[in-house]
């Protein structure tokens, strides 16, 4: 009897550090409940296998250490005649697969529920590369780039491995910009390698593949900012490749949407003005400079001595000394199989005839070629 007391006491206290171990792993390292209706369905789900696991768990640990201690040799010195149960092998096999069946059902539910993107009330394209987000909104003339916050991966790189604020690496310039209580459709694709685009809250993850459109969607019932990352190994900067969602009001976003085209408005006229103008050698050096640092230092380092064989060097480059029209192309198209993205969409006609000079002349490259907004211009007209 005092055995079986102490047997019963050591599984007690055995069960109760399992259910606190459940218990804070549910409060600290558990899946995130989320915000949308999907997200709370899957946490639901998630928690019923965990506990379905646990009591299944403690089961079978409680019949395997009362088998080890109480049908022990010294115990039962001689063994039984018998080799197995019909009975007992039909019930644990049967037992399993009525627990699978009943998880299943509901997941495969889910699972559907999750895949149908159906009838959205606005779709949103997304399209990942080395390393930012591409936003297309398809019901209206908005699409921008979504960058890692500049300050933060400078300052990443200055002090590593500080984290200043709670949203360290997770703050990007451009934020993507949802109502609320509508859904929206995410196309998700990629122009270079595998990204995938992961917003914990909204229980939406879904992969981007080159030449493949993946569909997903949400609705957020209430606003607030949700953050993620590509969860895809993606190359050298794959972990300052942020996601954030900021969700408004239906008012809101309306308001947000007049915004961006005002801006975009103002910004292809001030872009067609620059364009219009033959720069001096200084002001794009200056012009060159400021977007290198922000585009290219990334990867082609500060200095121009690239990190090879991935990133050539731009001192002496080849491709830097050779013919100005070689230079406008690779920069503009970007070059198929390679690291290098087109930035023809990304930059102003001014910037990129700045940062051809820039590099054309810089760290000693000293070719003396001005790169001017209207020879680009040319030729994006030839192409």
């Amino acid at each position: 009897m005092a055995i079986r007391r102490k047997l019963f006491a050591s599984l007690t206290a055995l069960l109760g550090l399992a259910l606190s171990g459940v218990v804070q792993a549910t409060a600290d390292l558990n899946m995130r409940p989320g915000v949308t209706e999907t997200s709370l369905e899957a946490y639901d789900l998630h928690m019923m296998v965990v506990w379905v696991m646990t009591v299944i768990a403690v089961v079978v640990f409680g019949l395997m250490f009362y088998s080890i201690i109480f049908h022990r040799r010294s115990k039962n010195p001689t063994p039984a005649t018998w080799s197995h149960s019909t009975t007992v092998e039909f019930i644990w096999t049967a037992i399993p697969f009525i627990i699978l069946i009943a998880l299943t059902i509901p997941a495969v539910k889910l699972l559907i529920k999750m895949e149908d993107a159906s009838n959205p009330d606005m779709s949103v394209q997304i399209t990942g590369s080395q390393w930012k987000w591409h936003y297309k909104y398809l019901d209206h003339n908005i699409e921008f780039f979504s960058n890692l916050n500049s300050p933060q991966q400078t300052e990443h790189f200055e002090q590593p491995g500080i984290a200043a604020e709670p949203n360290y690496l997770l703050d990007v310039d451009n934020e993507l910009v949802i109502p609320a209580n509508k859904k929206v459709r995410f196309l998700v694709t990629a122009d270079d390698v595998i990204h995938s685009w992961w917003v914990p809250e909204l229980a939406v993850k879904k992969d981007a593949i080159p030449g493949f459109i993946n569909e997903t969607w949400t609705k957020v019932p209430k606003p607030g900012v949700y953050r993620g990352q590509c969860t895809e190994l993606c190359g050298k900067w794959h972990g300052f490749m942020p996601v954030v969602v900021r969700v408004v009001t239906e008012a809101e976003f309306d308001q947000w949407v007049a915004k961006k085209n005002e801006e975009r408005l103002a910004a292809e006229k001030a872009a067609a003005e620059a364009a219009a103008k033959s720069w001096d050698m200084d002001k794009l050096m200056a012009l060159g400079k400021e977007t290198y640092d922000a585009k290219c230092a990334a990867c082609h380092q500060v200095d121009g001595s690239g990190t090879p064989p991935l990133f050539p060097a731009m001192i002496d480059s080849p491709m830097v000394k050779g013919p100005a029209k070689d230079h406008i192309d690779i920069v503009v198209n970007g070059k198929a199989g390679t690291a290098m993205a087109a930035y023809g969409a990304q930059l102003t006609d001014a910037e990129l005839a700045a940062v051809i000079t820039y590099e054309r002349n810089a760290w000693g490259n000293n070719t003396g070629d001005k790169v001017q907004p209207a020879d680009i211009q040319a030729f994006k007209a030839g192409n």
